[in-house]
């Protein structure tokens, strides 16, 4: 892995820029995202009124979360999610535990759990909770992925905090347009460290091509049932 890292961005650069193949791969990409976030969009109409709906009856607060973070080449963007949580949270919780991990390189053994989630997070709602268990929260995205902003697969988009303490081959993950679920959600979702997450996000786009999209794309609702890695 070693040479992975420290040839990264050259292989990057090839994989992404000098290739007409990729760059017709791309334009696929792109078709595929809006065609399948329209589609998924229309299906999951009903359900994300019901999602809606159950968020505003049970607890006080807004139905979306905006959330900043950031995506392709550093730039930021507003991304959308059903509200999981209390409102006015403070976020030093989470930012103090992350950075953490990132800094450290935690592994969930280190921390005798499963995945690296926060358990028993006081913050989030009753029907958050199974909202996150089944990734229902992220259904919004398909909004960010019509706006450009986001693909259907892809790394997921860091926190600005968690970018700011990001070692530099970490940036590399940020090659690409972020996505809604990933290599690493299929593979190894919460139960590997960040170093190690970033490594299988550098192997997915180091390797991406329109069929391991559709293989992810595949395997993501099984993942989404098992509610693997949820804390």
């Amino acid at each position: 892995m070693k040479t992975l890292i420290d040839n990264g961005p050259k292989s990057l650069a090839l994989n992404l820029e000098n290739t007409a193949v990729t760059n017709i791969y791309l334009l696929i990409k792109r078709v595929l995202d809006m065609l399948i976030a329209l589609g998924l969009i229309i299906l999951f109409g009903p359900l994300m009124l019901v999602i809606a709906l159950g968020i505003r009856i049970s607890s006080p607060g807004p139905i979306f979360y905006r959330q900043k973070r950031i995506g392709k080449d550093g730039r930021p963007f507003t991304m959308l999610k059903f509200r999981s949580m209390q409102v006015n949270n403070n976020p030093d919780l989470h930012r103090q535990y992350v950075q953490k991990l990132i800094k450290e390189d935690t592994q969930p053994r280190d921390l005798g759990k499963r995945n690296l989630k926060i358990l028993n997070d006081a913050r989030i709602t009753g029907l958050g909770k199974y909202l996150r268990k089944f990734s229902l929260d992220e259904l919004p995205q398909f909004f960010n992925v019509l706006k450009g902003e986001m693909s259907i697969v892809g790394p997921r988009p860091p926190l600005p905090y968690e970018y700011a303490v990001y070692q530099g081959w970490h940036k590399q993950r940020l090659k690409v347009v972020p996505g809604i679920t990933g290599l690493w959600q299929v593979k190894a979702h919460n139960a590997v460290s960040f170093d190690d997450m970033v490594r299988i996000d550098i192997e997915y786009i180091q390797t991406m091509s329109l069929w391991l999209d559709l293989k992810i794309i595949f395997l993501t609702p099984i993942e989404m049932i098992r509610g693997k890695g949820a804390g």
